[in-house]
């Protein structure tokens, strides 16, 4: 079986990110490690989720955006309106109405889309993120 253990997403600012994703998103932070100039090996994982059966719990990394490809790259994403990423929610509206209320800036409010209802949010380090609820 092959499974998901580290996914990652480019961000400008690794200080601003973890701020981000801990304190505003609600992920845990998992790892912290300095790794010199190149940046730090920082991950967060799903609130109260640990590894089980010998299978590693899901992390997020959030990479350093400094190699010269990654500016671009997500300059013509956000253009585009294309997310970097998806995250779950149960409720896309509540979730949406709490994160407005925390000042996160939306470019897409929930919208549903046929059996999904979708919202899109900046990350303030470079990237749209989009927050998804299965409907029905």
């Amino acid at each position: 079986m092959i499974g998901i253990h580290l996914a990652s997403v480019f961000v400008t600012d690794q200080e601003r990110a973890k701020d981000f994703y801990t304190r505003v998103l609600g992920f845990e932070l998992r790892n912290d490690v300095d790794l010199g100039p190149g940046g730090r090996w920082l991950t967060v994982g799903n609130p109260g989720q640990e590894a089980s059966a010998g299978v590693p719990a899901v992390e997020l990394l959030l990479e350093p955006a400094g190699h010269p490809a990654v500016a671009p790259y997500q300059e013509a994403l956000v253009t585009d309106g294309i997310p970097a990423t998806s995250f779950s929610v149960d409720d896309v509206e509540a979730e949406h109405a709490r994160l407005v209320e925390l000042g996160v800036t939306f470019v897409q409010p929930p919208t549903a889309m046929g059996p999904v209802t979708t919202a899109v949010l900046d990350d303030t380090c470079g990237n749209l993120i989009q927050l998804a609820q299965m409907n029905g």
